[in-house]
C-alpha cells in the first residue's frame, strides 16, 4: 500500500499528512509523531503499514514545526491545534469509522494534553506509543496530571526499560486512572521499542506485540 498525501488546514497555514487505509479498514487512528522525527520517519511507517495489515487506517501528519524544518517543538497551543485538524481530517476521510487519536512520545503527549483541555470530537480512545512521563534523566509524573482530565479509554504501550517512563511512576499513574488507563508493557524494550542484541527477541517482534495489542484494543472498542 502507497499512503496518499494530503494537505490539513490550519489557522493561518497548513501541514502535510500521509492517509494510509487498507480495504478492510474497521478503525482510524489519528497518528502523532515524536519530538525529533517527522511523520515519514521508518519507525512512524513501520506502525502504519502493520495497523493497516490489522485493518487499522492511520493518519499520520506532521506538527508546524517539523514541517517549517525547525527542531525546536511547537508551543503546546499551536501543538493542539495540529492535533484538532488532523482528528478532523481523518474524520472528513472515513466518516463511518471509529476514531481513535494518539501518537509517539511526545505527539501522544500532545493529543492527551488536547483532549483534556476539550475533547476531540468523535475520538473514543486514545493510543501511546511510548508516552513521555518524564526527561530522561529527570524522573518525576508532572506530565501525567492532565491525564486526570482525559475521559476517554487510553491504552499505554511502554518498553519496559523505558529512560523516560520509570515503570516506579508509570504503574501508580495508571492505577490512578482507573479503568480507563491500560498498560500493556514489552519487556525488555526501550523507548524506541528497541531490545538488546543480548535479548531473546528481535524489536520487530517487540513492535508486532505492540501493534497486535493496539489493534486489538481499538477494534474492541
Amino acid at each position: 500500500m502507497t499512503p496518499q498525501p494530503v494537505t490539513i488546514a490550519l489557522d493561518g497555514g497548513a501541514i502535510s499528512g500521509l492517509w494510509l487505509a487498507p480495504d478492510n479498514a474497521r478503525v482510524v487512528y489519528v497518528f502523532a509523531h515524536g519530538a525529533g522525527a517527522g511523520m515519514t520517519h521508518k519507525s512512524m511507517a513501520a506502525i502504519a503499514e502493520g495497523l493497516a495489515e490489522r485493518s487499522i487506517a492511520t493518519l499520520r501528519y506532521n506538527f508546524l514545526y517539523m514541517e517549517r524544518g525547525s527542531k525546536r517543538p511547537d508551543a503546546p497551543a499551536l501543538a493542539h491545534q495540529a492535533v484538532r485538524a488532523a482528528a478532523a481530517k481523518a474524520s472528513a476521510l472515513a466518516p463511518d469509522l471509529p476514531l481513535f487519536a494518539g501518537g509517539k512520545s511526545f505527539g501522544g503527549r500532545m493529543t492527551s494534553q488536547a483532549q483534556a483541555l476539550e475533547p476531540l470530537p468523535n475520538v473514543r480512545g486514545l493510543v501511546f506509543f511510548a508516552f513521555p512521563l518524564h526527561p530522561a534523566g529527570r524522573p518525576g509524573d508532572e506530565r501525567a496530571k492532565h491525564l486526570e482530565d482525559v475521559q476517554v479509554p487510553m491504552l499505554f504501550l511502554q518498553g519496559a526499560n523505558d529512560a523516560l517512563a520509570t515503570l516506579d511512576l508509570l504503574r501508580p499513574v495508571i492505577k490512578r486512572l482507573g479503568k480507563r488507563a491500560t498498560l500493556a508493557l514489552s519487556e525488555g524494550a526501550d523507548h524506541s521499542f528497541h531490545v538488546p542484541a543480548k535479548s531473546d527477541r528481535k524489536d520487530a517482534e517487540v513492535l508486532d506485540e505492540a501493534l497486535d495489542t493496539a489493534a486489538n484494543w481499538m477494534l474492541c472498542r
